[in-house]
């Protein structure tokens, strides 16, 4: 396995890290993953740049080598970028996209095949993002973000690997890890997010940036190898 240098003493790592150990931050997941060490941090320079993309691409691929050999829920991956600020939610959810098809097109160039347990077609209820052939669920953080808990001081991409959603499933844990998030979400805001569905219901490429987006939103993802 790859010898991947991470950043989480970094003070922007520490900003994020302190963040999700507000009380009111509302994912129970990330919480678990920061008390277990298990949560790896890299800070990036520019969302809109492919700059760091070969440092991201070989990151996801350490985290699936030690998800695969250890099996322990809880395992993400944080990607946190030095900028810049003052997107939009609609420009961000672009460059957010632009970082997926970019990494993705990487990860099919070195030889990785999706997932087959996921579609990598973003109109499939059954789409998930796919990195060293595991399945990856994206959030997306930034300044501007409309919903209160996807708001971070920089934009942020977090690499949550699929399978863990399915042994919790397994385990009978997954429903009351959920609606623990969502209960704590509306706390926080105020209001239910309108984006949030089940795999399998809805793709979940319309959750990705955090924007609320209608019916008619096109996810501009495309799996060079699908």
């Amino acid at each position: 396995m790859r010898h991947i240098s991470y950043d989480n003493e970094h003070p922007l790592a520490r900003s994020f890290i302190a963040n999700v150990q507000q009380p009111s931050f509302p994912c129970v997941g990330a919480k678990s993953a920061l008390s277990r060490g298990r949560m790896d941090i890299l800070v990036a320079r520019d969302l809109t740049s492919a700059w760091d993309d070969l440092r991201i691409l070989p990151a996801l691929t350490t985290t699936v080598a030690k998800y695969r050999r250890e099996r322990e829920i809880f395992r993400t991956m944080v990607v946190l970028f030095e900028g810049p600020g003052e997107l939009s939610e609609e420009q961000f959810e672009q460059h957010l996209w632009a970082r997926a098809q970019s990494l993705s097109d990487k990860d099919a160039w070195v030889g990785n095949r999706p997932d087959p347990s996921v579609s990598s077609d973003p109109e499939d209820p059954h789409f998930s993002l796919s990195f060293a052939g595991e399945a990856f669920f994206v959030v997306g953080l930034h300044p501007r973000a409309s919903r209160p808990a996807r708001r971070f001081e920089t934009p942020a991409m977090v690499f949550n690997l699929h399978d863990q959603f399915e042994v919790l499933r397994t385990q009978q844990r997954y429903e009351k890890l959920r609606t623990s998030i969502l209960d704590r979400d509306v706390a926080l805001a105020g209001s239910v997010n309108p984006m949030l569905a089940r795999h399998g219901e809805l793709s979940e490429a319309r959750q990705y940036s955090g924007r609320a987006v209608g019916d008619g939103w096109k996810c501009p993802f495309h799996r060079a190898d699908a």
